[in-house]
């Protein structure tokens, strides 16, 4: 795409109108997962810039570019969402990242049309299709956090996301798969695996893991069917599928978009953000779901900042950038960091490498305050819901309905909330407390000593083979410092190892969101890492394809 192009477009649109009124849509379950699976890889899928929609890759194709292809008239919200339900008709069984599609998104496209048509349109979202992970609201669709136990009747109302989506216009394409219970249920889940779903592939290799619980946002965005998505993330679900699926995810400070609505963890670190292609795409989304709701948590009103702040690319000269490695993840790893090093300095930044403090205090407590969170926070959601009326009523479910154990057994997490102190207790607020002051301290420390503007660290590894008797192999703590302080993070691609994605992950301040947007925007095109995926059944150790 024309980087100078785009940036003439972002400007247009940021000079015109943002979003009133509010459209509405009605839906049913109309499962995709349960398709075929992989064949043989013997004729890999196209990309997605094949598909019959002259004049557009979705693959690369930015919202600016579609809504200055929708204000000529030589595209519609109509034919742009029929050519991505096709493309999920066609790839979506080889990947199962897509749960559901929303049988009115055409009738919603057909409202975008009209508003076009006569200059009414709300704003840069308006006719862009959208598809939500499952663990977000949505009225008369169902919404089940990969869990059998939320499959019967839909909840009630829209989270106050997907209201504000709606309101600017946006697409409702459907639902997508993820980590069930947003993998906080056993001590060794299968990312991308949910009894709902199945399991999620990793587009660039399939017998690879997507991570994390937004796995199949990220896998959905990978395979270019649709626009954008919204992930959810307490530690790392946004941030580490975009990584690993070579895409673009943006973790909000914490407040900034409303989580009423969405299946929780924990009200602490719990936030909606926007996955995407390209950060332009990110940034235009996040201006729709932030929408009034500037207040941090706890905390005193932030400023997300115009829409044109958002979406301006930013420039790296001048820009300090402290580089945290994290040899953990390896030496191949390691590579592309020296690299992505190199190509910031040559941009005219400055790298220096930083190791943030308190690590290995948060890593000790975070967990168990999780759990009281997550059993006060399960138990409220779980109230609004026909089904299992709070945590121990779910724990029965799971222990007699089998096919929530065909995957992985275990709901030991569940059952270690269950027992976990309350969060009335004096030494669950004393961990909540040294968690908030440690984990805000070591970011706002390591910018201060080394007078940044982010902190960066590799998003991932490369993607882990999906194995059921195994588990994860998820130990990835550069997702930790920004999730428990409530701090933006933003992962953009950074490069490959061994045909599978590694991410760059940025980090800075509270509320730092738009700052952070526009550095990665400049960061994203200097790196230029970003390539469609081929859908290889396998690679060898060296990075070749194997059958």
């Amino acid at each position: 795409m024309g980087k100078k192009s785009r940036s003439a477009l972002i400007a247009a649109l940021a000079a015109g109108s943002l979003f009133t009124g509010m459209s509405t849509s009605t839906g049913a379950p109309n499962p995709q997962a349960g398709a075929t699976g992989p064949g043989d890889g013997s004729s890999p899928l196209p990309s997605a810039g094949a598909s019959p929609l002259p004049g557009v890759d979705l693959d690369t194709v930015t919202i600016p570019e579609l809504q200055a292809r929708m204000a000529r008239g030589s595209l519609t919200p109509s034919v742009l969402t029929s050519a991505y339900l096709r493309r999920i008709k066609a790839v979506n069984p080889t990947i199962h990242a897509v749960l559901r599609t929303d049988p009115t998104a055409l009738r919603q496209a057909a409202a975008s049309d009209a508003r076009h048509r006569h200059g009414a349109t709300r704003g840069p979202l308006d006719g862009i299709p959208v598809l939500l992970k499952d663990n977000v609201n949505t009225r008369d669709m169902p919404t089940t956090a990969g869990s059998l136990a939320l499959a019967g009747a839909p909840p009630d109302t829209d989270a106050a996301l997907v209201t504000r989506l709606r309101d600017a216009g946006a697409v409702i394409l459907g639902k997508t798969n993820l980590s069930e219970w947003a993998n906080f249920r056993g001590e060794k889940p299968t990312s991308g695996w949910s009894a709902v779903g199945g399991q999620t592939a990793n587009p660039y290799v399939l017998d690879r893991n997507p991570c994390g619980s937004s796995a199949g946002s990220g896998a959905a965005l990978a395979a270019s069917l649709s626009q954008v998505a919204i992930g959810t993330e307490t530690d790392g679900s946004i941030v580490c599928p975009a990584g690993m699926n070579g895409v673009v995810g943006h973790k909000p400070s914490l407040g900034l978009v409303s989580g009423a609505g969405v299946v929780p963890i924990s009200a602490e670190q719990d936030t909606a953000g926007p996955m995407a292609r390209n950060v332009t795409d990110a940034a235009l989304t996040l201006s729709v779901l932030a929408g009034g709701n500037t207040s941090r948590a706890g905390g005193s009103p932030g400023s997300l900042g115009s829409l044109n702040d958002l979406t301006r690319p930013g420039s790296l000269r001048g820009k300090r950038v402290g580089l945290w490695r994290l040899p953990s993840l390896g030496p191949a790893v390691d590579a592309v960091m020296t690299r992505t090093a190199e190509q910031l300095r040559t941009a005219g930044a400055e790298v220096v490498e930083v190791t943030p403090p308190h690590q290995a205090r948060l890593a000790e407590l975070e967990f168990p305050a999780l759990l009281s969170e997550f059993h006060r926070d399960i138990d409220a959601y779980l109230a609004t819901r026909h089904g299992p009326r709070n945590l121990r009523e779910l724990i029965e479910f799971n222990r007699t309905h089998p096919a929530e154990r065909t995957c992985f057994a275990g709901q030991e997490l569940f059952e270690k909330a269950l027992a976990a102190p309350a969060t009335t207790d004096p030494a669950y607020r004393a961990m909540r407390a040294e968690l908030r002051h440690l984990s805000r301290n070591s970011i706002d420390e390591t910018l201060r000593t080394h007078h940044l503007d982010a902190i960066a660290s590799p998003t991932n590894p490369p993607a882990w083979t999906t194995d059921c008797a195994r588990g994860d192999n998820d130990v990835i703590p550069s997702s930790t410092p920004a999730a428990v302080a409530g701090y933006p993070s933003l992962s953009v691609p950074a490069g490959f190892v061994n045909q599978l994605p590694v991410g760059l992950l940025l980090m800075a301040g509270d509320h730092q969101d738009a700052a952070l947007l526009s550095l990665g925007a400049a960061v994203e095109h200097r790196l230029d890492a970003w390539r469609a995926p081929r859908y290889l059944p396998s690679v060898g150790p060296d990075g070749s394809a194997s059958r």
